[in-house]
């Protein structure tokens, strides 16, 4: 019997006992279900029109910021979401963007349609496990289409340069195009072998977005020690500490016994000259540049300064092993024992003012990290820009890491929905059903690129199915100029690393919300 609001009891000898508190609810069964179920849907629901190239942007409002985007991460990451079915779809979309990076809208709106394909099959009295073990052979069908799907030739920079563009097309991009965006992120990602960790976006406003640069090295905004020194170095060495300049902390109390004035004198040079004794250092070292975890005290930053030398203390814990990796330094932890191998080198430094502040710029010809720097009229243009950019690169280290490239655009949904309904004639009972459902979930996806882009979802869905039969096709273009032709042709790609991850991420969820019958929730 399903109990929708009771407190979970239980009877002995026809007496109701009740184990849970008060302020404990319980709901079970076929309400469980549909109430997860419709937040699943509900969430799904937000960011579908966000999908494809022609997807329309969302503002969010919080707190007085605002955010505009279309990016399904940032969607979901920025709404408030409370039910825990929701919160789920919410994670699906983290993460695959933590490790794909791409394909978060379509890993949400496929989740969000299986749930509704398993709320109309429990409707019909088909079990949650025949349900869950239809969707898992489902998934199956799906991942063997899109290995089948893969194109083949070389994935060179001609492809990834497509790769790129197909991420993001669509986004909010200021004046550039995805052209000439495309063009910069292949370039940052072949300089590092494909590594996107070693690729660093960084946006600012205040001009154009076609003032795109790539150089090897980092950009960072942290405020100076003192101001009076060189705003650029050429050919300079860089300290990185894990220590401070400073005067230690004493593990013991003491006291000074001062008799006379003299003494006072005696133990401040002891102090200074313990001071002096780091900045001779460095000095000795030939130092152009020092980046410390810690503090470095006004006394010995004013006294580099008297050298040129450029410092900054408390760099944050996060910042530190990128900034040691672009510059090639150790981390050290006593500046009296360092050697030479232990400094990091720089081909130019220099500081450059942007939005009000000042971002010291670190090139490096043969650095371990690459910078892509954007820029952009607005504030709001430039955090999208980051966001699109960002994509682009984590689609191009995808598609270069991964085994190769599909079309996009829907053609590989609807392939995979064709393998799907061929696979299910010869499944027995009622999996065959969830199978058949898990077809109509992934048409989800063309349909609603067909819908953003102005077409007839129905008509675009039968030429579709039609193209489909004896070729390759998706839905491109928008309004009077949409169209059904081969993605492929048109340069329209995705790494199948993507595709893969949506149709697992999506399933996982769903079957973990369809296996729920029982919610007790408690303040």
């Amino acid at each position: 019997m399903s109990q929708s609001g009771d407190r979970g009891r239980m009877r002995a000898g026809g007496q109701p006992v009740f184990v849970m508190s008060d302020d404990t609810e319980r709901t079970q069964g076929k309400d469980a279900q549909q109430a997860n179920v419709a937040a699943g849907k509900a969430v799904a629901e937000a960011v579908r029109t966000t999908l494809g190239p022609n997807g329309m942007d969302k503002m969010l409002v919080a707190d007085g910021d605002v955010v505009v985007t279309n990016d399904g991460a940032t969607i979901l990451e920025e709404m408030d979401i409370e039910h825990p079915a929701a919160d789920m779809i919410a994670e699906v979309a983290g993460s695959q963007d933590d490790e794909i990076g791409d394909g978060t809208t379509t890993a949400a709106v496929l989740t969000g349609e299986l749930l509704s394909e398993a709320e109309d099959l429990v409707e019909n009295d088909i079990h949650p496990t025949a349900i869950v073990e239809g969707f898992g052979r489902g998934r199956e069908i799906a991942l063997q289409t899109i290995d089948e799907e893969i194109l083949g030739g070389d994935v060179d920079d001609d492809v990834l340069r497509q790769v790129a563009e197909s991420a993001m097309t669509g986004k909010s991009t200021g004046g550039a195009t995805p052209e000439q965006l495309a063009a910069a992120v292949v370039e940052a990602v072949s300089l590092v072998d494909g590594d996107g960790d070693d690729v660093e976006v960084l946006a600012r406003s205040g001009r154009s977005s076609t003032a795109t640069d790539v150089f090897g090295g980092i950009a960072v905004d942290d405020e100076l020690e003192h101001e009076d020194v060189p705003r650029r170095y050429e050919d300079a060495t860089v300290a990185v500490l894990d220590q401070g300049l400073e005067q230690p902390e004493a593990n013991v109390e003491f006291e000074y016994d001062i008799t006379d004035t003299g003494q006072v004198g005696d133990a401040t040079a002891g102090e200074q000259a313990r001071l002096d004794r780091y900045v001779d250092l460095l000095v000795d070292h030939g130092v152009d540049v020092v980046y410390s975890s810690d503090e470095v005290e006004d006394y010995v930053a004013a006294r580099l300064a008297e050298h040129d030398i450029m410092s900054v203390s408390y760099v944050r814990d996060k910042e530190m092993p990128a900034f040691a990796r672009a510059v090639g330094a150790s981390r050290i932890t006593n500046i009296a024992e360092a050697t030479a191998d232990d400094f990091g080198h720089a081909d130019v430094v220099r500081r450059e003012r942007y939005d009000d502040e000042d971002l010291t710029f670190f090139e490096n010809e043969d650095a371990g990290l690459v910078t892509l720097f954007v820029r952009g009229g607005t504030g709001y243009v430039v955090d999208e820009l980051e966001r699109a950019v960002q994509d682009g690169v984590d689609a191009v280290v995808s598609a270069a890491n991964g085994d190769g490239v599909v079309a996009g655009a829907g053609a590989i949904e609807i392939a995979v929905s064709n393998a799907l309904r061929d696979e299910a004639a010869g499944i027995e009972g009622r999996q065959q059903l969830a199978v058949e459902a898990f077809a109509e979930a992934i048409e989800t996806i063309p349909r609603t690129l067909a819908q953003n882009a102005g077409m007839d979802p129905i008509d675009a869905l039968v030429d579709l199915r039609a193209a489909n039969e004896s070729g390759r096709s998706g839905v491109l273009g928008v309004g009077s100029g949409a169209r059904v032709t081969d993605p492929a042709d048109e340069g329209v790609l995705d790494p199948a690393p993507v595709k893969r991850g949506c149709v697992r991420a999506a399933v996982e969820a769903a079957t973990m919300i369809v296996r729920i019958d029982d919610v007790i929730s408690a303040n």
